[in-house]
């Protein structure tokens, strides 16, 4: 538990130095944008409710195995899933890597600090 709390505690000072750049701020924006082109999409040509419509935008942009039990059933929203998982999981993938770099770049400024330093010479 410890462990997932140090975790989440670098994450959210990522998040918040990361948050700064004008890049990841247009990258935030443009996921906006996509997630919620998805979710009226699915809502109006699948008949989803609004929450499946965005689980399934937002699930099926993320690099993992979730199985979500929707599919795409007519034709235009099968070649509508095509083109936004390839736009869609691009950007998602930007934005995750702009964390990781942050949450380095924080690690290593942690360990520069003076402070880290007198603790090591003790």
């Amino acid at each position: 538990m410890i462990s997932f709390l140090l975790t989440l505690k670098r994450l959210i000072q990522a998040l918040f130095k990361v948050g700064k750049e004008p890049l990841f701020r247009s990258l935030i924006t443009t996921l906006l944008f996509i997630l919620l082109s998805g979710t009226i999409f699915y809502r109006s040509t699948e008949g989803w409710s609004i929450l499946d419509a965005f689980y399934f935008s937002f699930v099926s942009l993320i690099p993992t195995g979730v199985d979500t039990n929707l599919s795409p059933q007519s034709d235009l929203a099968k070649y509508f899933t095509m083109i936004y998982l390839v736009v869609g999981t691009g950007v998602m993938l930007i934005i995750l890597i702009r964390l990781g770099l942050a949450a380095v770049d924080f690690e290593r400024s942690e360990l520069r600090r003076p402070e880290n330093h007198l603790e090591e010479k003790k």
